[in-house]
């Protein structure tokens, strides 16, 4: 396989792949996509369904969208086009993350449609589960955990997801949460059920 964008480089196939180590750990990997606006919930369910599939002995790891702000997308604000950078970057790590046979959850806004469905094309059919995390803005701001939806109705903060940025519903994801309905146990439940049902995890003895 050889690159479209640099010259003279040349894809290393591996001598472990991903079937081999889905086969070492007992299950299937892939990426659950949490989306929706800021204070809909994605870290904190994408955390509760991550502890139990540690509880399980499941691989998995979770990549939120703050965090990895702080790290390999400092420097990157909130313009459409460092938006677009930042979900192009880390669709490219979790598609490492599921070659390494990792049950992989992002927390991410990723407001437009577009990047969702570049960071779908990455992966084999299926092992992108698309989860919209859907909550009223109002409640949202009712929310306001981390106080930015003051701050953006103030004008301390720009191109805020929901204010004055835009958010682009999914438009056939593969689970709907309605976390402003829903309780976490709940949802959690629903998630688990979903990979149970697709064989991504193997059901619970």
């Amino acid at each position: 396989m050889t690159s479209k964008t640099v010259p003279h480089l040349v894809w290393h196939p591996a001598a472990v792949t991903k079937h081999d180590r889905q086969r070492l750990y007992g299950h299937k990997s892939c990426v659950l996509w949490f989306t929706g606006l800021s204070g809909a919930g994605k870290s904190t369910l994408a955390n509760a369904v991550e502890q139990q599939l540690h509880e399980r002995g499941l691989h998995s790891y979770v990549l939120d969208g703050d965090n990895i702000r702080q790290g390999l997308n400092r420097g990157l604000g909130f313009t459409p086009e460092d938006r677009k950078e930042n979900i192009r970057r880390i669709a490219e790590v979790a598609k490492l993350f599921v070659d390494a046979g990792v049950i992989t959850l992002t927390a991410f806004i990723s407001p437009y449609r577009e990047d969702r469905e570049l960071a779908r094309g990455l992966l084999e059919p299926g092992e992108f589960v698309e989860i919209y995390v859907r909550c009223p803005l109002e409640e949202c701001e009712r929310r306001d955990p981390k106080g930015l939806y003051k701050k953006a109705r103030s004008g301390e903060i720009g191109e805020f997801t929901g204010i004055t940025s835009p958010y682009e519903e999914p438009a056939a994801p593969e689970l709907v949460i309605e976390s402003g309905a829903m309780s976490i146990e709940e949802s959690v439940r629903l998630i688990l059920a979903y990979l149970t049902q697709r064989g991504v995890i193997p059901e619970q003895d």
